[in-house]
């Protein structure tokens, strides 16, 4: 079959777009015929895919992505395509892979005003057409709690929803030769066994708390502060960051990182991740550093931070969050006897619980919606 790919943007180190490419390869290796429709791509473009860039010129973000769904109702009725699967929210798709939240949820905590501006109206308009009771968009979730939220806000029919386990990459499992990877990468980044390093991993910084975790390096006791060091990995403009940093006196212990193809080796030479998010569907770095036995720090608002209270493999800040809790949190975890115990939990968990199965799991889901059409 000929299956089309839809998101807006494609870079490299996205959570969303590396799924995309997860799944559109395991239904490649069914044999079927991979086309990527989008608005840029950015890296190399995997072995056997068709990738179709649209140029379109447009003042918003938003009639952006209106004159790209405009462009490509056309060109799949031309092009003989099977079955779409979008990855961002639209009208006309067969499958929506749901990396984000219920838009409608995060509007109800806000001002009702808002939601007749032409920027929200439209986002509200393309998820309506995807979840709304007269579409037959099957939607593909990856956290429980979307679920809830589109069948309270939409009335979705269960029989579109799919809930999928998580799928992270399995190079993320701690190697057998951990102990020497930590090794020449300490000596690499100049660090003692005294020394603690602080990961801060995902694009999107502000939405990931980074401004939170610096605020917390900064409370710490003197003894504590002057050893630890911060690198945060993604891709955002990092100036803001780099700014309060130096305000609060941290630019000699800070870092900030483009995403990088080397993870798991930063994964095995840190002391612990720190991932305050101010809201998340999933997180699933969080899995990827449990797995790889590092000690995890992340607040409740994660769709995936009860992985880290079910493994044993870190602490989750309560919510309503208190920047005061994860402060107290950092300082004690740092140097905590447990630390050990939440290694070994955290790699425990990856060994005996299913984190890795989503690819294949949704496109059994395509491919049967496509076969069924």
């Amino acid at each position: 079959m000929k299956l089309a790919f839809v998101l807006f943007k494609y870079f490299p180190y996205g959570g969303l777009q590396r799924d995309m490419c997860r799944i559109a390869q395991e239904c490649q290796s069914w044999g079927h015929e991979i086309h990527v429709y989008c608005l840029t791509w950015e890296g190399e473009i995997p072995q056997g895919f068709s990738v179709h860039q649209a140029e379109v010129k447009r003042l918003t973000n938003y009639a952006k992505y209106q004159a790209f769904h405009r462009a490509l109702r056309a060109r799949f009725a031309d092009e003989g395509i099977d079955c779409v699967i979008g990855f961002n929210r639209m009208p006309g798709l067969d499958i929506y892979y749901a990396a984000d939240s219920c838009f409608k949820e995060k509007l109800s905590h806000r001002s009702r005003l808002i939601q007749f501006s032409p920027r929200y109206r439209h986002f509200l308009y393309f998820e309506e057409a995807v979840f709304g009771p007269d579409s037959k968009t099957h939607a593909l979730l990856i956290s429980p709690t979307q679920q809830k939220e589109f069948l309270h806000h939409y009335n979705t029919a269960p029989e579109r929803l799919h809930l999928l386990p998580p799928g992270i990459a399995k190079d993320r499992r701690v190697p057998v030769d951990a102990a020497e990877i930590r090794k020449e990468f300490r000596k690499e980044f100049g660090l003692s066994e005294d020394d603690r390093l602080l990961l801060a991993i995902g694009s999107g910084f502000k939405t990931k708390g980074l401004d939170r975790t610096l605020q917390a390096i900064k409370a710490l006791p003197e003894q504590q502060r002057s050893r630890t060091r911060l690198i945060a990995m993604g891709t955002d403009n990092p100036k803001a960051f780099i700014k309060m940093a130096k305000q609060l006196g941290l630019e000699q212990q800070f870092e900030i990182m483009s995403g990088r193809d080397d993870v798991p080796r930063f994964l095995q030479g840190g002391d612990l991740l720190i991932h305050p998010a101010y809201y998340e569907n999933t997180g699933t770095v969080l899995l990827e550093a449990l797995v790889a036995g590092l000690p995890v720090l992340t607040t409740a608002s994660c769709g995936y931070a009860f992985h880290v209270e079910r493994s044993g493999g870190g602490r989750v800040v309560p919510s309503p969050f208190e920047q005061t809790q994860l402060n107290h949190d950092l300082a004690e975890m740092l140097d905590a006897p447990q630390r050990e115990q939440w290694r070994n939990s955290g790699i425990h968990y990856g060994q005996t619980e299913d984190l890795y199965s989503m690819p294949k799991l949704a496109a059994e889901i395509i491919l049967q919606q496509a076969s069924d059409k």
